[in-house]
Formats: C-alpha cells, sequence, structure tokens
C-alpha cells in the first residue's frame, strides 16, 4: 500500500496531529512538498501533501485562507502540513476553519520536526510499495510460469486470475473464448466478442480498455502473438485499475501466452506437413499408407465420412492470401471447440480442406461463405472501382459429397467442380451434391458454349431471317414434343405436312440427320443456350 495521511499521522518519530479532516486521513499520497508561495497550485501535480510556514500568506484572514485552501483542494492536494512555533506559535483558526469547511486534513507539525523528516518518510513509504510491488511481480511471474509449464495456458489463467483479484480469459483467433478463469467468468467474457474482434483489426500488440466507474468491472484486452496479425487475445476483468503488482502479472501472462501461442504455431506448421502427406497418399489411392502416417492426429477423421473442400482466391494479391487464412481459422477454431480433427493442406493461392462430414468445421466454412455472399450482395451498388476492391480477395469455395478414405480421389474432384462451377455462376461456394440435384441448364451460360449455340444454329436463323419459313421454332416444338409430329404441328398451328417439309429442310441445310440421338441433343441444348440470352 502507498503511504497514507493516516500512516504518517501514526509514524512515531512525526508526532503530527490532526487538526482537520479526520475523515480524509485515507487518501494516499504521492508525495510531500514544501512552498511558500502564495499559490502552489501551477506547480502541484495532485496528491501532494503541501508543508508551510504561511511565510507569505495572511494566515489570520478568515477570507484569504477560504480561497487559498479552495485552490489547494481544486489542484488535488491531498493535505496541508503547517509547521508551529516558526512564524506562528500555534495553526490561526482562519486556517483551521477554511480547511474544515473544505474538508482538507490539516496536521499540526511541531517545531522538532523538521519538513525534511516528513519527506523522507513519504519517499520510504512509496519506495517499500514500489519494492512490495516488485517483489510480488516477480512471485506472481514464478508462479505463472510454474502453471504454464505444468498446466498450460488454463493454469496462466487461473493464477492471474488469483494474482488480479478478478478473472481472465483467453481468445483464439476467430474471437471466440477458449478458455476463461473463474469457471463463471466464461460468460462474461463472451460478451466481448465484438470489442476482441476489432482489436484484432490493428497491428499487433495492440491493447484496449473496456468498461470502467459505470460498468460491473474493467476490462483490458491485449493481442498475443508476434505477427502482423494477432493469433490470439487475453481479457483481463478487474474492479479498478490494475496496480504495480497486477500490471507485472499481466505482462507476464503476456509473455508466457504468447510463447505458447507462438509454439502452437510451430506445432501447427509441423501438423500441416503431416496433413499434406497423409492428403497426398490419399489422392493417390494409398488408403492404409495414409492411416498410418495420420496416426492419432488425423487418424480419427478417417474412420468415419468427411467432406473434402477445396477453396480459391479469386485474385492473387496479398488480401488473397489472409482471406484463405481467415477461412482456415474459422474453420479450425470451429474444429477446435467442438473436439474434432481437420486436416488443412494451404497450396499457395489454394486451400485443401479435410473435415468430418455434418461437423463443426464444415459449418464453419458454409457460414464464412455465406457471410462473402451477403457482403457481395450488399456491395452490389457500389462503383466499379469500389466493387473491385471489395471483391479483391474474396474466395470461391467448393464442397464435396460425403466420401470415405478409398474414395478420396473422387471427393476431390467432386470439390473442384463444385468450385468450377461456383466461379462460373459467381457464387462463393457450391456444394457438389447441388449440382446433382439441380438442372444442366446453369452451365449453358458458359460462353464457349453459347459460341457453340450460335454456330450450330446460325444457318437456320438466316434462313428464318429471309421470310420462307420458321425453321428455329418448328425445330424446337418438334424436339420438345419428342419427334411426335401431330402434337408439334398442332402446337405451331401448322399441318402435319408442312412440319415433315421443315424438318427435312432442317437436315438439309444443317446437314445433319435428326434420326440421330447426338444431333437432337446438341440441336436442343444450343436452342435452350441460346433462349437463355
Amino acid at each position: 500500500m502507498p503511504p497514507t495521511l493516516a500512516s504518517l499521522v501514526h509514524h512515531s518519530a512525526l508526532k503530527l496531529t490532526v487538526r482537520a479532516g479526520e475523515d480524509r486521513l485515507d487518501v494516499p499520497v504521492r508525495w510531500a512538498h514544501v512552498s511558500e508561495l502564495a499559490d502552489p497550485v501551477p506547480y502541484m501535480e495532485g496528491g501532494e501533501l503541501l508543508l508551510i510556514t504561511a511565510l507569505k500568506l495572511d494566515a489570520e484572514d478568515p477570507e484569504a485562507m477560504r480561497r487559498y485552501v479552495r485552490r489547494l483542494a481544486g489542484a488535488g492536494v491531498v493535505g496541508l502540513g503547517f509547521a508551529v512555533g516558526v512564524n506562528y506559535e500555534e495553526i490561526p483558526k482562519a486556517l483551521v476553519d477554511a480547511c474544515a469547511e473544505e474538508g482538507l486534513p490539516l496536521l499540526e507539525v511541531p517545531r522538532r520536526t523538521p519538513f525534511l523528516a516528513i519527506s523522507k518518510a513519504v519517499s520510504a513509504a512509496i519506495a517499500a510499495d514500489q519494492y512490495r510491488a516488485v517483489t510480488a511481480g516477480f512471485a506472481a511471474q514464478r508462479e505463472l510460469t510454474k502453471q504454464a509449464l505444468n498446466t498450460g495456458p488454463e493454469g496462466v489463467l487461473g493464477a492471474l486470475a488469483a494474482q488480479v483479484d478478478g478473472w481472465a480469459a483467453l481468445y483464439d483467433a476467430s474471437g471466440a473464448v477458449v478458455a476463461a478463469a473463474p469457471e463463471w467468468a466464461g460468460r462474461r467474457a463472451a460478451r466481448l466478442t465484438a470489442e476482441v474482434e476489432r482489436l484484432r483489426e490493428r497491428p499487433a500488440p495492440a491493447s484496449s480498455v473496456v468498461g470502467g466507474p459505470d460498468h460491473e468491472d474493467r476490462v483490458e484486452l491485449h493481442s498475443l502473438g508476434t505477427g502482423r496479425r494477432p493469433r490470439a487475445a487475453l481479457a483481463v476483468g478487474t474492479a479498478a485499475a490494475l496496480g504495480t503488482a497486477e500490471r507485472y502479472a499481466v505482462h507476464s501472462a503476456i509473455a508466457l501466452l504468447t510463447l505458447t501461442t507462438e509454439r502452437s504455431r510451430s506445432l501447427h506448421a509441423a501438423e500441416q506437413r503431416v496433413g499434406a502427406a497423409v492428403l497426398r497418399m490419399l489422392l493417390a489411392g494409398e488408403p492404409d499408407h495414409a492411416r498410418a502416417v495420420a496416426g492419432d492426429l488425423y487418424g480419427g477423421l478417417l474412420d468415419a465420412p468427411f467432406r473434402m473442400i477445396v477453396a480459391e482466391s479469386e485474385s492473387g494479391s496479398g488480401a488473397a492470401g489472409e482471406a484463405l487464412g481467415e477461412l482456415a481459422e474459422s474453420m479450425e477454431s470451429a474444429a477446435a471447440r467442438a473436439g474434432e480433427a481437420v486436416l488443412v493442406v494451404p497450396e499457395g493461392e489454394r486451400l485443401v480442406v479435410l473435415a468430418a462430414d455434418e461437423g463443426a468445421a464444415v459449418s464453419a466454412c458454409s457460414a464464412y461463405a455465406a457471410a462473402l455472399e451477403a457482403g457481395r450482395t450488399a456491395s452490389a451498388g457500389r462503383t466499379a472501382s469500389e466493387q473491385g476492391r471489395a471483391d479483391e480477395g474474396e474466395l470461391v469455395v467448393g464442397l464435396s459429397a460425403p466420401a470415405g478414405p478409398i474414395a478420396a480421389s473422387a471427393a476431390y474432384k467432386q470439390a473442384e467442380q463444385a468450385l468450377s462451377v461456383a466461379r462460373r455462376r459467381g457464387r462463393v461456394f457450391v456444394e457438389h451434391e447441388q449440382l446433382a440435384a439441380g438442372s444442366v441448364l446453369p452451365l449453358l451460360a458458359d460462353d464457349a458454349v453459347k459460341a457453340f449455340a450460335d454456330g450450330l444454329l446460325r444457318a437456320l436463323h438466316e434462313h428464318d431471317a429471309t421470310g420462307r419459313g420458321d425453321l428455329v421454332a418448328s425445330l424446337r416444338a418438334w424436339l420438345s414434343r419428342h419427334g411426335q409430329w401431330d402434337a408439334a404441328a398442332a402446337d405451331l398451328g401448322v399441318h402435319r405436312h408442312t412440319l415433315r417439309y421443315r424438318m427435312r429442310r432442317v437436315e438439309e441445310i444443317l446437314g445433319r440427320s435428326l434420326d440421330d440421338p447426338d444431333v437432337r441433343m446438341e440441336l436442343w441444348l444450343a436452342l435452350k443456350a441460346t433462349s437463355a440470352e
């Protein structure tokens, strides 16, 4: 504890007597300062015990003393020490009354007690308090280090919460609460997700303070990690601002959790290398070897149906790598919270993921893609340059159908096919199962298909343009009726012999037989492709 007026009054060597402000002696004293100026306020910082002999004061003038004391109290002076037996044999009543009226503690200093003795007592008490704080900080550091070695981040949080007499929580890269101490603090920490996300947008290291006197607690947020983007965040909640010892404990926890985070990053990189080897073996049709290499790390993932996810960026900019990294972090964080294994393999501007079917990682991928899709829709009204900046680094994601280790290669192809369709349709996320459940017609929007259709039907359109018949419409009606003459002729409102004549003309102009099912298929798709324009 720092020195207070009460501790100075109880100091046996100083012999101080309280003459006013007895109920405010518990105020901390930051320093003891001697000044005989009529207005020492410009030289005060607040928290001082001011020592005077009233050498230049008319201490017997009530109005002058009221102005003097009011100025001192307004400047944050915590007490006034008056030396008797120097200029005045006793403290003038005007000064006593002014201090009592303002509530400013007034201490009588006997002649045999030099001001220097009071200054030394305050200085010694401050030094002792700082020494206790540093000693307590080092003890906290030792305890936090022991917990980090024995129990990991959870132990660090528990020790930190005890040191600051509050609570502590650790957030992962996605802003989700990983651990909290005490246990009840998890709910309170979860309410700070938005503040943690804002902190992650700032270059590390970064910190912020949430709450204050009007809130249930004061919370400090600190980013963790040595890279440009924070890998995690620490929240520390207390009833009041941190003292010196508590500050030492928080800084020690930041350092230890950062080391843990960086060590986890190295382990994560090693896991990714193992994951890449497992993936190569699966795609090469060697599931048994893949299981042997995966071991306990990914083995559980290969014992149940999984999904293959392939994600690519639509641009090769630096934002592309960030978008892929955010997608990977969201899936890994979701899998970790659910206790699932997930295999993530970065391949340049591409990300390949093996995740449990109907698991948290697949759900996180879908949610992330949905958020991107919503952002793209919201930016539809922007200018071209703004739209270009908004789309920079956006992803396209393809998801395979559920598969097992034997069918990993087929699942990879399915994910790539879904990715290709997503890119052509201008979508962020497409599941392979959607392709089978949907229609092939949207695929005809491809420019190459349209060019083929235009070329195939051009001669018929040129014929119709001369006014010598309606071969294109007749061909569409005949194909839609599966070659049934009467039904197709009725749709066109012509005689069936007329329709037969028109179909012979189609064959003559195209040089192809309508009896060939491949020809009929190509013509039908060409008609669909051109009608979709």
